[in-house]
């Protein structure tokens, strides 16, 4: 098999099990996973609000999703952890999913892009974008952005920096996609940078300096002062042309 296909079929794979895991927890609070080739197999971290749900009674739920990723996915020997998430404000995906099941109430789209955007800047985050398209209000679909703080959309930091997550709220007139990203606290920011203060030579350093520079014999320092300047005076004048 050709590099380039084995990288597409990993990609789809990988979009594939995403898809499903966001179905089957959508109650546990799913918040993305990560996925690991290892000699003994594929190590899954599943990162959850509710990691008990994702477990089940007596680890039910999770042998089961263990078995379907083996059998539908064509995953080796998955082996599958659950991590649970410490702050959901700074998770995008957890917060796409609040954003549609917000919408999926009956929210105003307006208040319910500005309560996510409050949450995560009042909870210390560095930025926050809401993203919602489709039919807000009426007939006619729209997008709609709520941004605050630093969020950077181009550039390796739009990758590595940035959380995104997304979401689908399904209501009567249609679709709306949801989309959230968020610069959690504690980013290297691309233009961020410390000026140091001056270190200061400790006294102790000072003071075996200065007692080293006083053993040093008058006559020697006098003698290499001689030498210097013998080698000075022995150098040919240029004559002028």
């Amino acid at each position: 098999m050709a590099v380039e296909r084995r990288f597409v079929e990993d990609g789809i794979r990988s979009a594939r099990v995403e898809q499903y895991l966001t179905k089957e927890l959508k109650r546990a609070g799913y918040g993305g996973m990560d996925i690991v080739r290892t000699p003994l197999g594929t190590q899954i971290t599943i990162f959850a609000e509710k990691p008990g749900i994702v477990i089940g009674k007596g680890g039910k739920v999770v042998r089961e999703i263990t078995a379907t990723l083996q059998h539908d996915f064509g995953i080796e020997s998955p082996q599958i952890e659950v991590s649970q998430v410490e702050n959901p404000a700074f998770n995008a995906q957890i917060m796409a999913e609040r954003l549609a099941n917000s919408l999926e109430r009956g929210w105003y789209f307006r208040k319910a892009g500005t309560s996510i955007l409050r949450r995560v800047m009042e909870s210390g985050g560095l930025g926050c974008e809401v993203i919602m398209s489709g039919k807000l209000t009426g007939a006619r679909s729209r997008v709609q952005k709520f941004t605050e703080g630093y969020i950077k959309h181009a550039g390796e930091p739009s990758e590595t920096i940035v959380e995104h997550g997304y979401a689908i709220a399904i209501k009567k007139l249609g679709t709306i996609g949801c989309q959230v990203k968020i610069v959690p606290p504690g980013a290297n920011l691309p233009d961020h940078f410390e000026v140091l203060e001056p270190v200061k030579a400790a006294p102790e350093e000072r003071q075996a300096y200065d007692e080293t520079a006083e053993d040093i014999p008058e006559d020697i320092i006098g003698k290499e002062i001689d030498a210097e300047m013998e080698a000075v005076e022995d150098v040919p004048e240029v004559e002028d042309f």
